[in-house]
């Protein structure tokens, strides 16, 4: 590291040392000037640098454009030069040094080539890569592609100046990456002292229950020793008493034998000989064989234990990374019911990562009602997935935050939609009603401007209280122009409108200023044969109902062709004349079809998911944030309410050939486009 004698900033020496740092030439220019300053207000005599060496003539003047010192016969051969006459000089004194730092430039500044010396080098040859003057592009860089130095300066500051800061915005990054290093390494230390404490923790465990078992092994050798020794002792000692009591017998008979007379034998032999007998006698009945067996043996099978031991445990090396896992849930959420977020966690590397253990947390935080918090409930699957179940209790505006480890996940914290739970039952009567030529469809802006599409070939825009304030279009088959505009999408200030009789989808401002359009009259991918209806998804796809070819387009957001859901032919996947779309909050599509009476759910990639309804010629559906439908039946003369799961919880009846339906994405009201009655009509919902 060194200091920078100017900034004082300190800086390291790249590789290569000190010579392969930039030279700062303007820096170096000063110097060189500071050096010419100090001979000239010297006292002392100045050199020639144009005489030979050793001459005695000291210099007088100084020439500011060959950067010399001149002595006085120098100086007369110089002005009398065709080239160096011209040339700015100065005397050795106060004055001429004054002249001097504002008159010199550097030395690079001018032409190197013979005779240019008094050109400056004030342009650039692009063809040659070479600073030049202005003769330089008369004689040698006529036809070459020549700029002035400034507008070549100039380029090369603004890619300067972009690099620059690019730099600033990858060291930000790389010292992001560091701290985050610095954050691993401590983590490491952390996840080793932790995996330490497991290991010997497991391994202690698993020696302590050796050890227990071993003294229950041991006990039981001792408790069964003891007890055949026991049982051995006692027959041995009932053995030894018959032998004690044979040999008293036999010795008072060996006795007798012996000593006694004729009289005492027989007085004594009779007795002797009975108890010898009863004692013989009793031998005979129990077994001499030893009632205890020697044999104690053990059996413990340690080859399967050992080989499991060898393989306990296992050090796992990666662990999920909290900035590359990911979550799933809806962006909205209603009060009192249950929030559900699905976490995925994965390594650094982006990929799954199958373990769970991690500490996972999630809380839901108003950002009004003084910042109350709810705190989710988490279900650790140990498969590396996490569920997070909230309930909120507030409406309003949320944060939603997610961490793992302390750490925030990807798009933590997020913003959060929490909205009080609707009623459907209570829509029986409108609370406004808006009067409107043929009105076809409807859509409401978030600025909540009501948009309707009228079988006058137009596009009529009511404010909130129903006042008309814009009329966007007319019939015809120019650009802004219509025939039939039977459904409208609203994305920010765009509009996309199918124009059905002219086979197309338009995209305009949402003040009728044309953007852009797609499509043809035909069956091909990409064209049409009467669009009816157009939504777009959130990776902003166009989803468009083709009516009279019986399918479903969808195409990228500058109409160009991605996949086509088929409904002819038969089975789950077939409809016929699909009417009007919707996607519900899984962004699946739904299909209302008035030609087979069916409404039919298909996922986003046109894979059929199922069906539900019965409905009496659909033409307009909106789905809800909670995905419940809202289905306007032309023949049925209403509005049918589907739960999430299919089943219809209302109707809203007295309605004249009801067409399209939208909802208010402020609040929720339904908007019907009541087609027969010339109306819109407005409901709210108790929420």
């Amino acid at each position: 590291m060194f200091q920078c004698p100017i900034c004082e900033q300190k800086t390291s020496i790249p590789v290569g040392g000190a010579s392969v740092l930039p030279q700062n030439l303007h820096l170096g220019f000063e110097v060189e000037v500071a050096g010419y300053m100090s001979k000239m207000t010297s006292n002392s005599d100045v050199a020639c640098d144009q005489c030979a060496e050793g001459s005695s003539d000291p210099a007088v003047v100084f020439c500011c454009a060959c950067h010399h010192f001149l002595c006085a016969f120098c100086l007369e051969h110089h002005k009398h030069n065709r080239i160096w006459s011209k040339h700015k000089i100065v005397g050795l004194d106060q004055e001429g040094a004054r002249q001097l730092h504002t008159t010199m430039k550097p030395r690079d500044h001018y032409c190197s080539q013979p005779n240019h010396e008094d050109n400056d080098w004030n342009l650039y040859c692009e063809t040659c890569s070479l600073l030049v003057c202005p003769h330089c592009t008369i004689l040698s860089h006529k036809s070459h592609s020549v700029k002035e130095i400034s507008t070549v300066a100039k380029t090369h500051q603004i890619e300067m100046t972009g690099a620059l800061e690019d730099a600033k915005e990858v060291v930000t990054k790389l010292t992001g990456a560091i701290d985050e290093n610095n954050r691993m390494i401590e983590q490491v230390e952390i996840s080793k002292r932790n995996a330490f404490l497991a290991i010997n923790q497991a391994f202690e465990t698993l020696q302590q229950t050796l050890e227990e078992r071993k003294q229950t092994l041991l006990s039981e050798l001792e408790a069964i020793s003891l007890s055949k020794t026991t049982a051995l002792t006692l027959q041995k000692e009932q053995f030894e008493k018959m032998v004690g009591d044979i040999g008293h017998y036999t010795d008072m008979a060996s006795q007798i034998l012996q000593t006694h007379t004729d009289h005492e034998i027989v007085a004594l032999g009779g007795l002797i000989p009975t108890e010898l007998q009863a004692t013989l006698k009793r031998v005979q009945t129990i077994s001499l064989t030893p009632n205890q067996h020697s044999n104690i043996s053990v059996s413990v099978k340690t080859d399967d234990l050992v080989r499991q031991l060898s393989k306990l445990g296992e050090i796992i090396v990666f662990f999920p990374s909290p900035s590359s896992c990911t979550w799933m849930s809806t962006s909205v959420a209603r009060v009192g019911t249950r929030y559900h977020v699905k976490v995925q966690s994965k390594t650094s590397k982006g990929e799954e990562y199958p373990h769970g253990g991690a500490e996972v947390k999630g809380e839901m935080r108003s950002k009004t009602h003084n910042g109350a918090v709810v705190y989710g409930e988490v279900e650790d699957h140990r498969d590396g997935t996490y569920t997070i179940t909230l309930t909120p209790q507030t409406a309003g505006p949320h944060q939603l935050l997610i961490t793992m480890d302390g750490h925030h996940v990807q798009n933590s914290p997020n913003d959060l939609d929490v909205r009080s739970k609707r009623d459907y039952h209570t829509l029986c009567n409108a609370q406004q009603v808006i009067q409107c030529k043929a009105p076809r469809c409807v859509a409401i802006h978030d600025n909540g401007d009501i948009y309707v599409g009228s079988g006058y070939h137009c596009i009529y825009v009511f404010d909130q209280t129903g006042q008309l304030k814009n009329t966007i279009g007319s019939m015809g088959s120019g650009d802004g122009q219509f025939s039939h505009p039977n459904c409208i999408s609203i994305k920010g200030d765009v509009l996309y409108v199918a124009d059905g009789g002219n086979y197309r989808v338009q995209k305009l401002t949402s003040s009728g200023k044309f953007l852009h359009k797609f499509g043809q009259q035909g069956s091909g991918q990409g064209q049409f044969n009467c669009p009816v209806a157009v939504i777009i998804d959130t990776n902003n796809k166009l989803i468009v109902s083709d009516y009279s070819n019986h399918r479903i387009q969808i195409f990228n957001e500058n109409g160009g062709w991605l996949l086509t859901i088929d409904g002819n032919g038969s089975g789950n996947h077939s409809f016929e004349s699909p009417s009007c779309l919707a996607l519900d909050p899984q962004g699946n599509i739904h299909v209302a079809a008035q030609g087979s009476n069916t409404i039919k759910v298909f996922s986003k990639e046109g894979v059929y998911v199922r069906m539900y309804g019965d409905p009496n010629v659909p033409i307009g559906i909106a789905i809800d944030d909670e995905g419940y439908s809202l289905v306007s039946e032309s023949w049925g003369n209403c509005l049918s309410i589907y739960d999430p799961e299919g089943n219809k919880i209302h109707t809203v009846g007295n309605l004249k050939n009801p067409h399209g339906t939208a909802l208010d994405p402020r609040d929720g009201s339904v908007f019907i486009a009541n087609y027969g009655a010339k109306t819109v009509l407005k409901y709210c919902v108790n929420i």
